[in-house]
C-alpha cells in the first residue's frame, strides 16, 4: 500500500537529489503553509475528550474516530501504554484545558507484543547506560488496554476519571472493539 507519507522511490523525488525524508517533510509544510489560514480556535479540545493511543504509523485516529481538526488531544507512544509521562499529560488536558473524557486505544500486531524487557538489557550493554524508562511490553492487549485504564482511573491527579473508556484497533478491519474493564 503506498500512502502520500510513502517515501519516494530513487526516481520518483528529493532523496535520489540528495534530500532526505525531512527535507521532504519541509517541503511538504511550505505547501501546507501557503494555503494555511488560521482556523480561530484555541488548544481547548472542542469534544473534551484526549485519546491516548500507539504510534504505529497503520493507526489514522481522525478518520477513525471521525474527528476533526481542533475536537481532542491526541497522546501517542509506543503501545499507546499509559505511562508517568501519559498521566502527565493527561493531568494538563484536563485541569488547564478543559478535556473530561479519555478514550485508550491500543491495537491488534502491535509491536510491543513481540518485545520484552530484554530489549532494555540490551540497550544498556550496547550504549553502556540503563534506559531510566520500561519497555512496557505486553502479551495480552486486551489485559494491557485494562491495565492503562486502571491506570487513568487511579491517577491522583486527574479530576475526571469516570469516563475512561479503552478499545482495541483491529488495523485488517479498521474496527474498534471495546474493552470489559473488568
Amino acid at each position: 500500500m503506498t500512502t502520500s507519507a510513502s517515501v519516494p522511490t530513487e526516481s520518483e523525488g528529493a532523496i535520489a537529489h540528495g534530500g532526505t525524508v525531512t527535507d521532504r517533510l519541509v517541503e511538504a509544510n511550505g505547501q501546507y503553509a501557503a494555503a494555511f489560514t488560521d482556523p480561530g480556535m484555541d488548544a481547548h479540545p472542542v469534544l473534551q475528550v484526549a485519546v491516548v493511543a500507539c504510534m504505529d504509523a497503520r493507526l489514522d485516529l481522525h478518520a477513525a474516530l471521525g474527528l476533526q481538526l481542533g475536537d481532542c488531544h491526541t497522546i501517542r507512544n509506543a503501545g499507546g501504554v499509559v505511562t508517568d509521562d501519559v498521566i502527565r499529560s493527561l493531568t494538563i488536558s484536563q485541569r488547564a484545558l478543559g478535556t473530561r473524557s479519555v478514550v485508550l486505544i491500543h491495537h491488534t500486531g502491535c509491536g510491543l507484543e513481540s518485545l520484552t524487557e530484554e530489549f532494555r538489557h540490551d540497550l544498556e550493554m550496547e550504549v553502556g547506560q540503563r534506559p531510566a524508562w520500561a519497555v512496557e511490553a505486553f502479551r495480552d492487549v486486551e489485559q494491557d488496554v485494562r491495565q492503562s485504564m486502571q491506570r487513568v482511573r487511579t491517577s491522583p491527579f486527574l479530576l475526571h476519571t469516570d469516563d475512561v473508556r479503552g478499545f482495541v484497533f483491529d488495523v485488517k478491519s479498521g474496527l474498534l472493539r471495546e474493552i470489559d474493564p473488568a
